[in-house]
């Protein structure tokens, strides 16, 4: 396997493993942070504009949702103007878990990047940010996937 995607796979799954520890400790499942994450950005968003969002399916936000509404960290609702569509938004509790949340990720990023200098922050998040571009390009291109043939 290539060095930087065989370093990449095993760094995520560290971070993964991290991330999932966390978010169990606010009795949530990994993913379910992200879909909070968007209701404290703009509370009252239908599945669909959360999956778009977040890139992934709308049924997986909908099937989500459900186990959040159940643990009674959002509602969903009928939109006011076009019953059709359907709302998901923050309960009090829901709510309430963002600066705990968001604590919590600060803190796993602070000690996961200890080691680095300011310096190597701002290369790696630099670095970051262009492979994630030049990944999404390949992903939204025709095929969505890279022909090894022309590389």
């Amino acid at each position: 396997m290539p060095e930087f995607l065989d370093l990449h796979s095993r760094t995520t799954k560290a971070l993964r493993a991290l991330a999932e520890g966390a978010m169990r400790r606010h009795g949530l499942h990994l993913g379910q942070n992200l879909l909070l994450a968007e209701l404290w950005k703009q509370d009252g968003r239908t599945p669909g504009e959360v999956a778009a969002a977040l890139n992934v399916t709308t049924p997986t936000v909908v099937k989500m949702s459900t186990r959040m509404t159940t643990a009674g960290l959002i509602t969903r609702r009928r939109d006011d103007r076009d019953n059709r569509l359907v709302r998901l938004w923050l309960t009090d509790e829901g709510r309430a878990l963002q600066e705990p949340i968001e604590a919590e990720r600060r803190s796993m990023e602070e000690k996961v990047t200890a080691n680095l200098t300011e310096n190597e922050r701002r290369h790696l998040l630099s670095a970051l940010a262009k492979i994630h571009r030049s990944a999404s390009d390949l992903l939204n291109a025709p095929g969505g996937h890279v022909d090894s043939a022309a590389t």
